[in-house]
């Protein structure tokens, strides 16, 4: 008798439906490498939109309960990318998920950590928290090393579903492994010549007179090309080109050659970088899929996994708590544009996301 088939009703979360094109491209691979036939369930803010995207059933990520009762007819818990398990945006937010991994267990439910940044945890109570919550997971994939380190600083061991999966790649470090969005497919880039994108974000790093080093060289840089402003979280990044032009901070000239897009799609990216001569990204999602799809990219790093990802990469990097001279960041740029990045490290950042794949295959295919 063949073995009966293990449940794939997986109860799928994360930054779902927040109008964020990175959780989009998260959820677009998590979808993709769950084995089939899976019907999973999606925590998700905005529901209808992604019901109509991705074809699944959702529940609405902000109330508990809802989740909970979602949680009781599925038949595994997914945290599914991005960084969770972190109290930097709060320490409820840490207790959300906490409650989360507890009712699974009681369940006797599977947990699994796919693709997880982790951190930052910067109060003890939180550390405390996810050293149980670690022991709690039934396996874990690090998207980089240094999550990995502090898992393991925290007590995480691999266990053999990472073990397996680093024999499968040929001894890379168990359970770590590259971004899962590095795995997507994408269009070969065409953009010699072509726009600059620009894929920047509001953050604290720039405020007011603070963006003029930055926009005094990108005036100076490729001044006969167009410069295409790429927002990818729809409410916090849209608009920013008329928010600079209504603060005084655009010249003239880089005004006149500057126009924001409307993606809607992580396919939308995808195609605008594959035409780009150049893609200055401040967002994670937005370096990778740049360079995902073949473009030359350049780093602003407003985060630590920014310059992990740009490091990871090769890339020019700056980090916007120091930034450079305006020559120096015009420098950089100059260099690499028109450079796409190393194709063999593209394909070595590939290859290093198949461990999510195998976390996901070792846990819902029946074994022969």
């Amino acid at each position: 008798m063949a073995p009966a088939s293990p449940p794939c009703r997986p109860l799928l979360v994360g930054y779902y439906g927040e109008h964020n094109l990175g959780d989009d491209a998260l959820l677009t691979v998590l979808l993709t490498q769950l084995p089939g036939p899976c019907t999973p369930t999606v925590t998700a803010r905005d529901q209808e939109e992604v019901q109509r995207r991705f074809g699944v059933a959702t529940v609405d990520r902000r109330r508990l309960q809802a989740v909970l009762a979602a949680l009781s007819r599925c038949d595994a818990l997914v945290f599914g990318g991005g960084s969770l398990l972190q109290d930097s945006t709060s320490f409820a937010s840490l207790l959300y998920y906490a409650a989360l991994i507890g009712a699974a267990r009681l369940r006797h439910r599977p947990v699994l950590l796919w693709a997880q940044g982790l951190g930052p945890l910067r109060r003890r109570r939180s550390r405390l928290l996810v050293r149980a919550l670690l022991r709690l997971a039934s396996g874990c994939s690090w998207r980089d090393g240094q999550s990995a380190a502090l898992a393991r600083q925290l007590g995480w061991r691999p266990g053999a579903l990472q073990l397996a999966g680093a024999f499968a790649n040929g001894g890379m470090e168990a359970g770590v492994g590259s971004d899962p969005v590095w795995s997507l497919e994408a269009p070969g880039w065409h953009g010699r010549g072509g726009p600059l994108v620009l894929c920047f974000r509001p953050t604290r790093q720039l405020q007011g007179p603070a963006w003029r080093p930055w926009l005094q060289a990108l005036e100076q840089l490729a001044p006969d090309r167009e410069i295409l402003w790429l927002p990818f979280h729809r409410h916090q990044d849209r608009g920013l080109l008329q928010h600079l032009l209504a603060e005084g901070l655009l010249g003239e000239a880089l005004a006149a050659r500057s126009r924001e897009l409307a993606p809607q799609r992580p396919e939308d990216v995808l195609a605008v970088c594959a035409g780009s001569g150049l893609v200055l990204a401040m967002r994670l999602h937005g370096l990778i899929l740049a360079a995902v799809s073949g473009a030359p990219v350049a780093a602003l790093s407003y985060d630590p996994k920014v310059a992990a990802a740009a490091r990871a990469l090769g890339c020019p990097l700056a980090e916007l708590d120091a930034p450079p001279p305006p020559a120096v960041l015009l420098s950089q740029w100059q260099a690499c544009l028109d450079q796409p990045p190393a194709a063999q490290r593209l394909a070595e950042l590939r290859d290093a996301a198949a461990v999510h794949r195998q976390l996901l295959a070792a846990t819902f295919t029946p074994a022969s």
